[in-house]
């Protein structure tokens, strides 16, 4: 009674998409397996569970190794790429200085919006709770100067900007309904009215 070892050689399994598995023996290579399959291609079982649909498919040459599987899959035959076709239109001629106008147009960016929109009103009023009125104003400092020199006193400096920032706005200058002086009627609280220079 003697002993005795024997083996037995790992076969390369290959499943196709059906299920259905052909076994070669080793050495193989992948374009024995896809020999009678024209269009298909060999996936590493191993890569194929790592990542999924971005596995590669083996090169036609690859040695397959014994003992591993393999799924033959046929990958779809992307449309034919041709070199990209040169468009014209007959009749119409542009300039380079103007389709590099119209490209400049075509890429303009959110910031060069936001500058063509209009500007906030140059008049804000805020109410406060002892009955004043605050009037926000944006004038040029140089211009609120030029005011206060012209004028006779700070009632007429007043008026005149009142005038320029209805001018300014589109708006027609209305007349206040209080005279500018500090009056104060029967029941009524004073109302202060300052203006401010904003630079």
């Amino acid at each position: 009674m003697g002993n005795s070892l024997g083996g037995k050689k790992k076969l390369v399994k290959v499943m196709k998409v059906d299920g259905t598995t052909v076994k070669l023996k080793p050495p193989a290579q992948a374009t024995q397996a896809l020999r009678d399959h024209p269009g298909h291609t060999l996936l590493d079982a191993e890569e194929v569970k790592r990542l999924g649909l971005q596995a590669r498919p083996l090169d036609p040459d690859a040695p397959l190794k014994p003992g591993k599987l393999y799924f033959m899959v046929e990958l779809p035959r992307l449309p034919d790429r041709r070199a990209p076709r040169r468009a014209s239109s007959g009749a119409l001629r542009v300039s380079a200085k103007e389709r590099l106008e119209s490209l400049r147009l075509a890429r303009r960016s959110m910031s060069d919006l936001a500058i063509a929109t209009p500007a906030p009103p140059s008049v804000e009023a805020e109410d406060a709770m002892d009955g004043t009125v605050r009037l926000k104003m944006r004038l040029p400092k140089a211009q609120v100067q030029r005011l206060m020199r012209e004028s006779k006193d700070a009632a007429d400096a007043a008026q005149k900007i009142m005038h320029l920032c209805a001018g300014n706005d589109g708006g027609s200058p209305s007349p206040s309904p209080e005279p500018t002086t500090s009056t104060v009627d029967a029941g009524r609280k004073e109302r202060r009215t300052r203006f401010l220079a904003i630079t």
